[in-house]
């Protein structure tokens, strides 16, 4: 017999967080998460994503063993201010039994229906800058700090449950190394003159954070077209200054300014933490940081983590001028291999801006949507 309990305390909580670590304890491409960012990440005295939405972190039980998780989460930021009636969840693992998932996913419909929404989407977060989408290509890839990894077992429990495909993301990987430092410098050249522009040089983290508003701002304007967008507060930049910051080196943002020093694109890259990660087991202390601070100094490959780019400004080659930094830089640090984090496959606009890179697509992953 299933039995289905929701968090309500510190330790549930926990278990919630830490269920993965059993389910893919024998796997090579799971990267965990850490667990008191995670705990954070789900905590409405710590994430300001609350201020605009509510949670249900929910637990499968059979045999008093904790089979399965999921979190139903409802934003009411999209839900009124977008008008779109979404229920979304997230955070869905579950062992390979469907009466599990379909336990936790009919709970998760229970709730969108006492709302009177109008479907259900996920795996999705609470915002656009949280993970989301079910893997259902390249599971023999390693994943990332800012993917979810899954079983393929999941996407065939989503479609017997009547889950539908929704949306589709892509990742791809690169190198700089194969593509000639005089087609950057060229175009770099001729934008930056045309349009009168200036790339930033950072060294320093202090350096950047006068910016970070900014290039908020400018994240909201970039992607406002987008489908599953759903604008990023005040009180979440501020989160996300916190969480991140430690985990950017400061060479590794890219800022673009005008003539009048307004900023009109940006870029941000993230080393990548994978295998340090898999060696912490989620844990900090005692040595685990000692770790992330190795990967974050010497890693060899890195994450194009976020892009954007003023509306006025896009598909006039600004991004060019990024590129030619960037170059600069991973020439510098002997950057190997450039991951680019999920996209959405039909957003084309971005996948124009790499056109002139070699781009083979590792990881395909989804959304499943049903109607309520």
């Amino acid at each position: 017999m299933i039995t289905l309990k929701e968090v309500s305390n510190k330790n549930e909580l926990k278990a919630f967080v830490t269920f993965p670590f059993k389910l893919y304890k024998d796997s090579k491409y799971w990267v965990p998460p850490i667990i008191s960012d995670e705990i954070a990440t789900l905590s409405a005295d710590k994430n300001p994503a609350f201020l605009h939405s509510d949670a249900h972190f929910l637990l499968a039980y059979q045999n008093d063993a904790i089979v399965g998780r999921v979190a139903a989460i409802v934003n009411w930021t999209e839900i009124n201010e977008q008008k779109v009636k979404k229920m979304r969840f997230g955070w869905f693992d579950a062992i390979d039994d469907i009466a599990v998932s379909k336990v936790l996913l009919e709970k998760v419909i229970d709730i969108g229906k006492s709302h009177n929404l109008e479907f259900v989407e996920g795996p999705v977060g609470f915002s656009n800058l949280d993970k989301n989408g079910a893997l259902t290509y390249g599971f023999d890839h390693i994943g990332t700090m800012a993917t979810w990894y899954n079983h393929p077992y999941y996407i065939t429990h989503f479609e017997e449950l009547g889950f539908l495909p929704e949306k589709e993301y892509i990742e791809s990987k690169f190198s700089f190394k194969t593509i000639p430092l005089e087609r950057f410098t060229r175009v770099n050249n001729i934008i930056t003159k045309r349009f009168k522009l200036r790339p930033s040089q950072f060294t320093k983290t202090k350096e950047i954070v006068p910016h970070i508003d900014s290039m908020f701002d400018l994240f909201n304007k970039s992607y406002s077209k987008l489908s599953t967008f759903v604008p990023v507060s005040d009180a979440q930049r501020d989160y996300f200054k916190q969480k991140f910051i430690n985990f950017i080196n400061p060479e590794y943002i890219k800022f673009v300014f005008d003539e009048n020093d307004n900023m009109v694109a940006f870029a941000i890259v993230l080393p990548s933490f994978s295998q340090a990660l898999q060696e912490t087991k989620g844990k900090l202390f005692p040595f685990g940081f000692l770790k992330l601070l190795k990967a974050k100094k010497n890693s060899k490959t890195v994450l194009f983590y976020l892009i954007g780019v003023e509306p006025h400004y896009q598909n006039k080659g600004v991004t060019a001028i990024i590129f030619n930094e960037f170059y600069k830089t991973f020439t510098k640090q002997d950057i190997e291999t450039c991951i680019r984090l999920p996209e959405l496959a039909d957003n084309f606009a971005s996948q124009q801006i790499w056109k002139d890179f070699d781009c083979e697509i590792i990881k395909r992953r989804k959304t499943f949507r049903k109607e309520l």
